[in-house]
């Protein structure tokens, strides 16, 4: 049976079923396109004529827009539609083709705001991942390099101390790992690198770098009684290079003390300003130090820094306000002469858990344990019995007359006590010539012995000065006794001022001719007038000649007054000194400078007697009560009746000095109390005698002791501090000190104050004037202090009931 002949017929609409991408439909009307219309129909843009938005087909998907006609079939001449297949999957198909053309419709009629933002790309993520790794990176390879400089470079060449050679910065600890010293080492050496030292050039245990023609470095350790000392030395290699190191001295890294005498004295050291400058001695009102200096300062955090004395130090002290303490080792034409081609720098630093132990084991440069039982009951006299110091303004007010009538008026009163006379330079004609000037001291003989027998002391001052025109000069000039000129011809004296002498010579104490000489000269003045012992005035480094040159080669100019009170102290007897760099042998005081009648004045004896007393001179001869600058002691009238100026300092600055100077080591009178002619002055000044007779007297006798706290380099006025280190209030206090252990002094030293702030330390207190009980470790806010009272407080067992 042949099989029916089929034939397909398709219908007229079958072209809207094509597949292709570049078909499209018309949203609003319908009809043809041209074909150059269908890029831009496709890319959905407008046609400018007809406004019709021509939206592209779906893409790779069968349209669902007008389903297909089925086809007719025929099979023996009947007809038949090819109906398709209405499976559920065709169904589905067609669902979803008209969802998505709904989809598309909407789009277009909805605002273009609340469309829906395209996301972003991964490719924003990855750039994201990539940036954030990168400046990872650059954190590590930062915080890498900055620890390899700070901790690795950093190296701990001995214990406690760690010191970075690239940025040379030096960091000391304690035991508790506590960072105590920062310095900043090798100012001058700019960025550099540091080489290890080679085999010659390097010291037994010792750490050597260097840096290339400029500087070598050395630094050991070693350890003292408890405490870690670490020495540093910079050897220059070069003359432009002067080696510097400076240390921070801000207040994190504790308060620091000693030095010296500075201009406006601070307490502490780091509150005042010091431009760089020979650590020599001077005078404050012209140089940057006083009369006394050390080459010694302690920190409150138990540090000790010390300096060789072959160092030509230079010092500053927050010099443009930088709070950095800085030495330097430097060579000029007066301080340091006498060195090699080029400076080293050499000192050394030490640490302690107790501050106080510390200080005792470094200061003394000398052992006091030396001092015979004679040297004691000296000290014992000057400490206990007033000093009655005579300054008239020129020799001619200066007779054997006046210093006998002075006698008579200390002699008025009962409680003034005897004691030392101490006649200055002025009873020789001229300085250096070593002998009374018989024309004001014609019986002087008889009238010493008298004083004597009223129970005084005779002290005259001396000088290693020699007028030209002293009877003496010619014959020191003869022998080469006194210091050249610097130069070939050895012969020709370097000639000075001192004072009120315009021109003179020094005597040369390394020369050792000059040392029996000047005892020779001096031997008559004990023989014939018996004069008891000597004071010192040997100046400054700056009253030398400025082209000094000695037979032997000092270190520095001050060296001078160590030499000269060595060789002197054995020969005759000595008690007192105006300057110094080491303490002297025997019952020697040092004493503070001239200082001028003003409140400022006052306030910086304080700080001065303590700042003497932590850098090694505990017996200090604080100066007269009330000031030395009047311009006259006496006038003369024509019956040669001598009486005091009227010219007197201020009465209460007086009144308050007196009562200072109570508990001072010594008490030193120019003007007495009576020449005021008020009651008050005199009722206050026998009250402080015998304030110090019951109260400060025993203590001085248990201080003087052997191996007592003297021996033990315990100063006799202690800062607040050396009672309780561990109190920080105690560090910056300046106008409160102890008398040993047992005493705290607060004087009153601001005019017209009738009442003070008073700090009182850890422990039990009774007060001096009212005789109430207290705690310590607290403050006295407004504590009342009228004007002939002076506020102290005495210690009291811990255990005292209140």
């Amino acid at each position: 049976m042949d099989s029916p002949d089929l034939q397909l017929t398709p219908d007229s609409s079958q072209n809207g079923g094509d597949l292709s991408d570049s078909s499209f439909t018309d949203v609003e009307g319908e009809g043809d396109e041209d074909d150059d219309d269908q890029n831009d129909e496709a890319s959905g843009f407008s046609d400018g004529e007809s406004g019709i938005v021509k939206v592209p087909l779906r893409n790779a998907r069968r349209k669902s827009v007008m389903p297909k006609s089925a086809p007719v079939i025929k099979v023996n001449d009947i007809e038949y539609l090819d109906v398709p297949d209405h499976s559920p999957g065709n169904s589905i198909t067609s669902i979803n083709s008209i969802a998505s053309l709904l989809k598309e419709k909407l789009a277009l009629t909805l605002p273009a705001v609340v469309k829906k933002p395209p996301k972003r790309s991964n490719e924003y993520k990855l750039h994201a991942f990539v940036g954030l790794l990168f400046l990872c990176i650059v954190f590590l390879v930062g915080f890498a390099y900055v620890f390899y400089h700070q901790q690795v470079l950093q190296r701990a060449y001995f214990p406690k101390i760690r010191f970075n050679n690239k940025d040379r910065v030096v960091r000391i600890y304690n035991e508790k790992d506590n960072e105590v010293l920062v310095g900043f080492l090798g100012q001058d050496l700019g960025h550099d690198t540091a080489f290890a030292c080679l085999p010659r050039d390097q010291i037994q245990e010792a750490a050597c770098m260097e840096w290339m023609h400029k500087a070598r470095l050395y630094m050991s350790y070693k350890e003292y009684e408890g405490s870690k000392c670490y020495r540093i030395i910079w050897t220059s290699l070069s003359e432009d290079l002067a080696p510097t190191d400076c240390y921070d001295w801000t207040s994190e890294y504790g308060h620091w003390y000693g030095g010296g005498q500075t201009p406006n004295m601070q307490w502490p050291v780091e509150r005042g300003e010091i431009k760089m400058a020979p650590f020599i001695t001077g005078d404050t009102s012209k140089h940057q130090w006083g009369n006394v200096v050390k080459r010694y300062f302690i920190n409150s955090n138990g540090v000790v820094l010390f300096v060789d004395p072959s160092t030509p130090l230079y010092i500053s002290i927050n010099e443009t306000y930088s709070k950095k303490f800085c030495l330097q080792a430097k060579h000029d034409n007066f301080s340091y002469v006498y060195h090699r081609p080029l400076p080293t720098l050499n000192y050394t630093i030490c640490t302690s858990e107790n501050i106080t132990s510390l200080h005792q084991s470094r200061i003394y440069d000398r052992p006091v344990s030396t001092l015979s039982l004679k040297d004691r009951e000296m000290i014992d006299k000057l400490m206990t019995e007033p000093i009655w110091h005579i300054i008239p303004s020129n020799s001619s007010e200066l007779t054997e007359k006046n210093i006998f009538n002075y006698s008579e008026d200390v002699l008025k009163y009962k409680f003034l006590k005897h004691g030392h006379i101490l006649i200055n330079e002025f009873w020789q004609e001229n300085i250096g010539d070593f002998v009374l000037d018989n024309s004001r001291f014609p019986k002087m003989n008889d009238t010493i012995d008298i004083l004597h027998r009223r129970g005084f002391r005779i002290i005259f001052s001396i000088q290693p000065f020699i007028s030209t025109e002293a009877v003496t000069f010619k014959e020191a000039v003869r022998n080469e006794l006194l210091v050249s000129q610097r130069g070939p011809d050895h012969y020709i004296p370097s000639l000075t001022r001192y004072k009120s002498v315009l021109s003179a010579g020094v005597i040369d104490i390394t020369k050792k001719v000059t040392i029996p000489w000047l005892q020779n000269k001096l031997k008559p003045l004990m023989d014939n007038y018996a004069v008891d012992c000597f004071y010192v005035d040997i100046g400054s480094a700056y009253d030398l000649p400025f082209y000094y040159e000695f037979e032997d080669a000092l270190a520095n100019p001050d060296e001078y007054k160590t030499v000269f009170m060595d060789s002197m102290s054995s020969k005759i007897d000595i008690v007192g000194v105006s300057s110094a760099i080491t303490r002297p042998n025997g019952p020697v005081f040092v004493s503070l400078p001239p200082y001028p009648s003003t409140w400022e004045s006052l306030q910086s004896v304080i700080a001065s007697v303590l700042t003497y007393g932590i850098i090694g001179f505990p017996l200090v001869m604080p100066g007269p009560i009330g000031g030395s600058n009047i311009t006259k002691m006496f006038k003369t009238t024509d019956n040669e009746t001598e009486k005091m100026d009227e010219t007197l300092p201020d009465k209460e600055l007086y009144m308050r000095w007196l009562q200072l100077s109570a508990f001072l080591p010594a008490m030193s009178f120019s003007y007495l109390p009576q020449k005021y002619g008020d009651e008050k002055v005199i009722n206050l000044a026998e009250s402080i005698s015998n304030l110090r007779e019951t109260l400060v007297n025993p203590i001085v006798k248990e201080y003087l002791k052997a191996y007592g706290p003297l021996d033990e380099g315990l100063p006799f006025n202690r800062p607040l501090w050396m009672l309780d280190p561990k109190d920080p209030i105690c560090h910056t206090i300046v106008d409160e000190f102890s008398v040993g252990e047992e005493l705290i002094v607060a004087p009153v030293i601001t005019k017209d104050a009738r009442e003070r702030e008073i700090y009182l330390p850890a422990g039990v207190w009774r007060d001096g004037i009212d005789g109430s009980l207290m705690k310590g470790s607290r403050w006295l806010h407004h504590h009342p202090v009228e004007e002939d009272k002076i506020a102290y407080f005495v210690r009291m067992p811990d255990d005292t009931r209140f």
